[in-house]
């Protein structure tokens, strides 16, 4: 289901991103960069923390690190990582696949300013398997991502 409501978001808000299904995993930073011939800082990994009550979405480059200064600076407390159940249960992405396309629940989603030295980032789309190539300016657009520094 993970993929298919990445697939049908695409179709309805950017039906020109084509979903990229392959058969090499992307799971991980280091499979996705070889899988799609990039580099590792331009995967855009998507992490799901809970700031306190409040549980959001990072999107950030796939070498960078969250900085608990930066992130308690951005959102008034230390991010805390949420379990690989709990990740598939509000985004509907397991872990591996997780990206800010068709969500499950609506989240907050914010993008790392480690993204925006590229023109163009490859997140998960729903699978371990499965990708995007996007503009990184468009991926913000399209999931009102808030652009922050917290890593």
């Amino acid at each position: 289901m993970s993929l298919s409501s990445v697939r049908a978001w695409f179709a309805q808000n950017a039906p020109g991103i084509e979903v990229l299904v392959t058969e090499t995993s992307s799971a991980t930073v280091a499979d996705a960069a070889n899988t799609h011939n990039v580099e590792p800082a331009q995967i855009a990994k998507t992490i799901c923390v809970r700031a306190g009550e409040k549980v959001l979405l990072i999107v950030t480059s796939g070498t960078s690190r969250l900085d608990n200064k930066k992130f308690k600076s951005a959102f008034g407390v230390r991010p805390r990582m949420l379990g690989a159940e709990e990740v598939l249960e509000l985004t509907g992405h397991p872990v591996g696949g997780v990206c800010p396309f068709g969500l499950a629940t609506a989240l907050p989603i914010y993008c790392d300013v480690s993204l925006k030295r590229f023109e163009i980032v490859v997140p998960a789309a729903g699978a371990g398997n499965a990708a995007v190539k996007i503009p990184v300016l468009l991926m913000a657009e399209l999931t009102k991502a808030q652009w922050i520094e917290a890593c």
